[in-house]
């Protein structure tokens, strides 16, 4: 497959997968959750890829959905392509954390939304001081998606995931280092280093103690993944449709503070 939205290749035992939409953040559309869906289908399937290590371009890892796209679609009334994503970014999540390999999340910007969650699906997160985490969906009238609360809750516990999903306050690096999603801090300059030597230390232990390792930690807490998701789809479906979804929207758009109504 040639990929157009992410970057992809294979060296030395490691699958690198690059989000390459800088332009718009590393939003979230149907085309990139397609093509980091293939990516990681690939390094699974791929017996020479030991690890795999998802980065981005730009300055910003990822917004989360990409709120033009939102745009659009709310001009068009096209719920559905809404839904489709919400549908997708649940299935890479569920991916990551199922892959039977290391998955190494490298992180020098801001994360949101869907790309949030995903870290929390990795293995291990490195993070530059430029990262902070922002569970933003309250901001555009909708909930976590991509397994958020499922994943957020077994991360930090259910007081902590409760206050920064309703509140969408960011949380710094430092402190996610802190609660324990983050696995260590890097210097911005210094974090490929930092990458490259956890891989090297990772490479020196069997890939069948990490598949045993993964089965065992799905097994020990997140084997009702596929009942929450069906109840996170159809809550995000519903959301999709209310008024405050769209007034969230347009009030991003608009670069205004939204007026909820709760309808």
């Amino acid at each position: 497959m040639n990929f157009s939205t992410i970057l992809y290749s294979v060296e030395d035992g490691v699958a690198t997968l690059t989000l390459n939409r800088p332009e718009v953040s590393n939003g979230f559309n149907i085309p990139i959750c397609e093509e980091i869906i293939e990516a990681i289908s690939q390094a699974e399937k791929d017996e020479s890829v030991r690890i795999l290590l998802i980065n981005a371009n730009g300055k910003v890892f990822s917004v989360g959905g990409d709120l033009d796209q939102m745009q659009k679609a709310v001009d068009a009334d096209d719920v559905q392509s809404l839904v489709r994503i919400a549908e997708l970014v649940n299935t890479i999540s569920f991916m990551i954390k199922r892959l039977p390999k290391p998955v190494i999340m490298s992180v020098d910007g801001p994360v949101a939304g869907a790309a949030f969650n995903m870290v929390l699906a990795a293995d291990f997160t490195i993070a530059s001081e430029k990262a902070k985490f922002i569970q933003a969906f309250v901001g555009v009238g909708l909930a976590p998606d991509a397994g958020g609360l499922f994943l957020l809750t077994r991360s930090i516990g259910i007081n902590r995931a409760t206050q920064i999903t309703m509140t969408g306050e960011a949380v710094n690096a430092e402190k996610a280092l802190e609660w324990g999603f983050v696995y260590r801090l890097a210097d911005s300059e210094k974090l490929e280093r930092d990458t490259d030597r956890l891989i090297k230390r990772l490479k020196r232990s069997s890939p069948n103690s990490f598949k045993a390792i993964k089965e065992m930690v799905w097994k020990s807490d997140f084997a009702g993944w596929e009942e929450y998701a069906d109840l996170e789809l159809a809550l995000q479906k519903s959301l999709a449709f209310t008024e405050d979804f769209k007034e969230g929207v347009n009030a991003f758009s608009a670069k205004r503070r939204p007026k909820f109504i709760g309808k």
